[in-house]
């Protein structure tokens, strides 16, 4: 019990501390002092405390769209390993149900910005549709491989890829770990794929989506973005740390690489720009790439001399 309440206060206040440390490492390399970690903490009170401004040519839909897309993100949280190793709710092939579970939340994500009748959401809303296209194969490739090759079909497959591929399940998580950084980029919309504090109009993607949202809904959907990119650092996390680990050492050992991974995110987009529009799909097929070579790797194991 002590546990499952240790990890439900991480997933709760952990995203807003990611995004913080993501602040703090960007102000870090641009020379200035940058805001406190727990500046998003206030900023999340300060916008639910604000009154919502809504279109009177929106539908239930615009309403509708922030609550359930937070729903579904606090949802598929319950089907992550989090600090302990141990998800809240186990059954088989959970990560197919955290895949489709995700996208219904950014299905009526995208038909919250399409209800605004504005051409240029429309366009940030075509985009991002077009960029979870190409991540959903490649996430179920890698997925599908660790689980044939562990006989696990939950996220519990992960402590398992040692024991079952030996030498190879080094270089099997060291591409998994990749492959879930660079999902998280994506679906995260981060540097080099998305801006989060660009205002340029032509480049807008996820943040022209959310242009019409404000107070409670524009709140709740930043904390469920926070949210969806902490669930991925939690599975980097546990892919990374051993079977067989003490809850304490569990839970600092997991504390510790999403810190490390958020000081590496806000390194990240302190270092290189933002691809070009044309560019961004050659980054996202890297995925795509990473995860065929994972399938690769576990069919030599499984079938190989």
């Amino acid at each position: 019990m002590l546990t499952l309440i240790i990890n439900i206060l991480i997933l709760l206040i952990a995203p807003f501390l990611m995004i913080g440390v993501i602040k703090k490492t960007k102000a870090f390399w641009a020379g200035r002092k940058g805001v406190s970690i727990l500046q998003p903490i206030w900023d999340f009170i300060r916008l639910m405390n604000k009154d919502l401004v809504i279109s009177k040519t929106t539908s239930w839909v615009f309403k509708a769209a922030p609550v359930i897309s937070f729903s579904t993100i606090l949802f598929a949280a319950l089907l992550v390993p989090l600090a302990d190793g141990r998800s809240i709710i186990v059954f088989p092939f959970a990560f197919i149900m955290f895949a489709y579970i995700l996208g219904f939340g950014k299905f009526f994500s995208l038909l919250g910005a399409l209800d605004t009748g504005s051409s240029f959401e429309g366009m940030g809303a075509s985009r991002e549709a077009c960029f979870s296209t190409i991540v959903e194969p490649a996430f179920f490739i890698a997925m599908a491989s660790i689980a044939a090759l562990t006989q696990n079909y939950s996220f519990a497959a992960f402590k398992g890829i040692l024991h079952s591929a030996g030498i190879y399940g080094y270089l099997i998580i060291a591409l998994t770990a990749a492959a879930l950084f660079l999902m998280l980029l994506i679906e995260g919309c981060r540097v080099p794929v998305d801006d989060p504090t660009t205002h340029l109009e032509l480049t807008m993607i996820h943040e022209v989506m959310i242009l019409d949202n404000s107070g409670p809904d524009l709140g709740l959907i930043t904390w469920g973005a926070a949210i969806k990119m902490f669930l991925f650092e939690a599975l980097i996390a546990n892919l990374i740390i051993p079977m067989g680990w003490a809850p304490l050492y569990s839970i600092i050992a997991f504390l510790v690489i999403v810190f490390l991974l958020s000081v590496l995110i806000g390194t990240i987009e302190s270092s290189i720009a933002r691809f070009r529009m044309t560019h961004v799909f050659e980054f996202i097929f890297i995925m795509t790439l990473t995860s065929l070579l994972i399938l690769a790797l576990v069919t030599y194991r499984i079938y190989g001399s």
